[in-house]
């Protein structure tokens, strides 16, 4: 689950469309796609495979090819200003990566193979790896360019979509970050009980950042005097993380739910200082 790297050579694309999944506030197990897709150990996934996933998760994944970079690069960005995450695979069709942003030249892609799975490209750097060059059966000699492009477009409307930047990608990138990206799916299922996401029509709402302003310090203490020994410093990475996957997503709290919100962020902390450091049994 989560943002995480594959742990052999044949579930790229199960991972890419897991992947591309959760920027659009779809959860979805790897394990699954797998089992939907029939991708198999000895062959992986091919885009036929990918897409009949993809439709059950209320998805298409059409096939777009171009034969030119810059016309393909276009078609890719057209996509991704719309907050559409796509499939492509690379590496002459052998590796299934996600491609969820562009900003300042750079993509921003979820690949699998890679450690931190978050991964900053430039587009010479995605070009070389997405271009395939198809022999004609006539002519030996000439070899046609080739860039497929696999759109995951919802069938509806989607509640919520993740807004990567090359910032919060070089976040995630970090060793010590890792930890939040395996459990990214996790922390939204959780925030998306407690607070939601804005639209044109939000009114009377706050971030996160601000919630956490008002309350961290409360919430902290409390939770650390009924509990009795946490790790402060650990406790309130918690709530960053809590915070920086809020803002991906764009969720934020209404005024009349922030007494809720309390409620349900003590809540959740206070389950996970039970988890971590144990907890005596009450009132026995």
């Amino acid at each position: 689950m989560g943002i995480s790297p594959q742990p052999n050579l044949w579930q790229c694309g199960p991972f890419a469309l897991k992947h591309a999944l959760i920027t659009l506030g779809i959860f979805a197990e790897e394990g699954t796609i797998t089992r939907i897709a029939r991708t198999r150990s000895d062959y992986g996934t091919d885009e036929i495979q990918l897409a009949r996933a993809a439709r059950y998760y209320n998805c298409n994944l059409p096939m777009i090819r171009r034969h030119r970079a810059e016309r393909a690069r276009s078609e890719l960005l057209s996509y991704l200003r719309r907050g559409i995450p796509s499939l492509l695979c690379i590496y002459d069709w052998s590796h299934w990566i996600a491609i969820v942003k562009a900003e300042r030249g750079h993509f921003i892609a979820l690949d699998s193979h890679d450690k931190a799975v978050l991964t900053i490209l430039s587009w010479g750097e995605l070009k070389s790896r997405w271009v395939y060059r198809l022999e004609d059966e006539y002519d030996e000699d000439h070899r046609e360019t080739v860039f497929d492009l696999h759109p995951v477009v919802p069938r509806s409307r989607v509640q919520t979509k993740a807004r990567f930047s090359l910032a919060r990608a070089r976040y995630l990138r970090r060793p010590e970050h890792r930890t939040l990206s395996r459990m990214w799916d996790q922390y939204l299922v959780d925030l998306m009980a407690i607070a939601k996401p804005r639209t044109s029509l939000s009114r009377r709402v706050f971030s996160l950042g601000e919630f956490f302003r008002r309350h961290d310090k409360m919430i902290l203490a409390q939770v650390d005097y009924w509990h009795g020994s946490i790790n402060r410093t650990e406790a309130f990475r918690l709530l960053q993380n809590l915070h920086f996957v809020a803002d991906t997503y764009g969720l934020v709290i209404h005024q009349e739910d922030e007494k809720r919100a309390i409620a349900g962020i003590t809540s959740i902390l206070t389950l996970w200082a039970a988890g971590k450091y144990g907890a005596s049994p009450v009132y026995e």
